[in-house]
């Protein structure tokens, strides 16, 4: 039987979010606003893992070092949005959000085209 912990949805961003080249912000939540603390979050480009989070601690991909970070402290409110600083156009693509929780996986993907300039 599901229990609250681990019934969620993602939900991406609207299209009135503006964006700013320094630091791009990538939107993720989860639905029902619950808390994402305990459970594992990952963010990919194509291939390549640019961030995860698991037992409370983000370690950043390779390449991504000092350019990525989550609101881990907006974790609570289901924030589990990627910001990504210093942004170029080798940036401009799909990205994937990966949520776990109790067994359970979600993903959105996110397109950031155009974000960047």
């Amino acid at each position: 039987m599901a229990t609250a912990s681990n019934e969620f949805k993602l939900i991406g961003p609207s299209d009135e979010e503006r964006f700013n080249p320094s630091a791009v912000t990538l939107s993720c939540r989860l639905s029902p606003e619950i808390s994402a603390v305990n459970m594992e979050i990952r963010w990919f480009k194509g291939t390549d893992c640019v961030c995860v989070y698991k037992n409370r601690q983000v370690t950043e991909g390779r390449g991504y070092e000092g350019r990525v970070s989550l609101f881990t402290q907006e974790l609570e409110r289901g924030n589990v949005s990627l910001q990504l600083s210093d942004c170029t156009g080798s940036d401009l693509r799909h990205y994937l959000c990966q949520v776990t929780a109790g067994g359970r996986t979600e993903e959105i993907t996110v397109w950031m085209e155009g974000k960047c300039f």
